[in-house]
Formats: structure tokens, C-alpha cells, sequence
């Protein structure tokens, strides 16, 4: 018996130790773009979605999740966040380098920070706590290895995102990819990640090449761009498109074996949540979290192709 009720007693104590870990205050702080674009959109989502989540989870946690439509706004958000007593930020910056003097403010408070996405272009571990975020330099080459493989000829129009690091690194695990090949890359131009220029740049290029073979684009959403540029032409001569992201509209596509959309790269927006998640494990599951968690660019085919589709997400 008196076995019993001292196994009973460390159980109690135990239980009393978990309840006194969940109600626990600590506040984190969400930063992330304005949904402009589908991709953000998803992000907003996820993020959303998992607050929610976090908080049912653990009763003493608040998140805060602010949206910002480009890095001063951003920057502002952020300072607002602190002054609202923040244990830890979770930040996906429109645009990292502008805004690392601010993530810098946040980490010298010993706020916990974790970095989504895009990191600044010098690599400067020394802002975050932790990194979660798509395998950049890998998105480019799944899809030039893809393109070399399967069009070893092919003349290549390459529409690019922004001018940010992460479009370099996208950029040059392309060039990489086809280095020493047989493609050519006929022209690069910026889409901005956004469909209706990506459908501008698709009709320039249609006005200056007379063949294309491929065309490469860093994000879904510009793919629907191009896709409604190509139609409008009625050019027949471009084989496929490859995009990247995994939206369930592109995905789709693949599943049903559309001639122009074979394949697609993934790079999740919910990977915000996943921050999130890792960000509150560090206060709740006495697990401190640091370092970096970088997810695969995989390859989307007919094959995998109902393995990443998810038609209730609004990307």
C-alpha cells in the first residue's frame, strides 16, 4: 500500500509539474508579409491556423500575429511587438536585409527569435535562435536537373522572383544544375512572384523568341501567369512549364497529367507554422530548440502528386 501511494504521489507530481509547464505565460510574436501574393497567402493561413492551435494547447500562451505589406511597415510591427512584452518572435521577412537591424534589437533584448524563410545575404546566424525554411539553392536545382534531363536541348525562359537572397540562391542552384549542358537560357527577368507580371514578362518573351522550349519559373503563382499568356498566344511550341511552391491548384494539374505542368517543386508556406511549433516547444516541452531545420525541394510527379494535394488550403 505504501508502494502504492508513493507511485501515486510521483504520478500527482508529475501531472502538477505538466499543468504548471502548459500554465505558463509566455507571448509570441508573429511577423509576416501581407498575403500579396498566393504563396503569402498560404502563409498568412498557416500561421493563423496554428496560433490558434498553440494557444488551445497550452493556456498560458498568447500569439500575436501581425502582417506587414513590405519591410518599413514590417520593422514597425515588429518594434510593436516588443513593446507588447514578447518572449519570442517568429518573423518571415518580406525582405531580410533592410530588416535585420530590427531583428538584431529584438535578439539583444534575449528574446527568442526564430527566422523563416529568408535569411539576410551575409548569413548572419548571430539574429536567430533558430531557421526554419525551404531548401532555396535546392527549389533551382530539382528544377534544372528535371529540365536536363528530360529536354537535354531545350531553350530555357527564365522568369526570376525578387531581387532578394533567396531568388539568388534559387537562381544559382539553376545555373549549377545545367552548368556544362546543352540548355540554353535565352533571357531572365524579374516576375516579382506576382501572376499578372509573370503574364507580362511570358508576353515578351513570346513577342521576342520564336521557340521556347521551357519555361522556368521560380513560383506557382507566376505559372499562372505564364499558362494564361501561353493560351492567349496560341503558341505550341513551348513544351512545359516548371514552377515551384506546391500549390493545390499546380498540384492539381500534375494529377491530372496536364501537358504543360508535368511536375512542380515544393517549398510549403506552412512552414511558418512549423517555427511556430518549434518556437513553443522550446518554452512547453523543456527541449531547448536551436539551430536550423531546412525542408527538401521535392520533386512533385504524376506519381507523388495526391501525397502534397490539399484542396482545402487557400494555396
Amino acid at each position: 500500500m505504501r508502494k502504492r501511494i508513493l507511485g501515486l504521489a510521483v504520478i500527482l507530481s508529475a501531472l502538477m509539474g505538466v499543468a504548471h509547464a502548459e500554465d505558463k505565460k509566455v507571448t509570441i510574436g508573429v511577423s509576416i508579409p501581407a498575403a500579396d501574393h498566393g504563396w503569402t497567402a498560404g502563409v498568412v493561413f498557416h500561421a493563423e491556423r496554428m496560433a490558434k492551435l498553440l494557444m488551445a494547447q497550452h493556456p498560458g500562451l498568447n500569439v500575436i500575429v501581425k502582417t506587414s505589406p513590405d519591410p518599413a511597415t514590417q520593422a514597425n510591427a515588429v518594434q510593436d511587438l516588443v513593446t507588447r512584452g514578447i518572449n519570442a518572435l517568429v518573423i518571415l521577412p518580406s525582405d531580410p536585409d533592410p530588416l535585420v537591424n530590427a531583428i538584431k534589437e529584438v535578439k539583444n533584448k534575449n528574446i527568442f527569435v526564430a527566422l523563416v524563410d529568408r535569411a539576410p545575404s551575409n548569413n548572419d546566424n548571430s539574429v536567430r535562435d533558430l531557421y526554419v525554411a525551404g531548401n532555396n539553392p535546392a527549389l533551382g536545382a530539382t528544377a534544372g536537373e528535371y529540365i536536363k534531363k528530360n529536354t537535354p536541348n531545350a531553350q530555357v525562359a527564365v522568369i526570376r522572383g525578387l531581387p532578394i537572397p533567396i531568388d539568388q540562391q534559387r537562381q544559382d542552384g539553376f545555373d549549377k544544375a545545367i552548368s556544362g549542358s546543352n540548355v540554353k537560357v535565352l533571357a531572365k527577368q524579374f516576375g516579382n512572384w506576382n501572376r499578372d507580371d509573370a503574364f507580362k514578362v511570358m508576353q515578351d518573351y513570346l513577342t521576342k523568341f520564336s521557340k521556347i522550349d521551357v519555361v522556368w519559373c521560380q513560383d506557382d503563382d507566376m505559372a499562372v501567369g505564364v499558362l494564361q499568356a501561353i493560351d492567349q498566344a496560341k503558341r505550341a511550341d513551348i513544351q512545359y512549364v516548371i514552377a515551384g511552391a506546391g500549390s493545390k491548384d499546380m498540384i492539381k494539374k500534375v494529377m491530372d497529367g496536364d501537358k504543360l505542368i508535368p511536375v512542380d517543386v515544393l517549398y510549403p508556406p506552412a512552414m511558418v507554422a512549423t517555427a511556430m511549433e518549434l518556437t513553443a516547444a522550446n518554452f512547453y516541452n523543456q527541449a531547448p530548440v536551436r539551430g536550423s531545420y531546412i525542408l527538401d525541394a521535392t520533386l512533385v510527379t504524376k506519381a507523388n502528386a495526391k501525397d502534397f494535394y490539399f484542396p482545402d488550403s487557400p494555396f
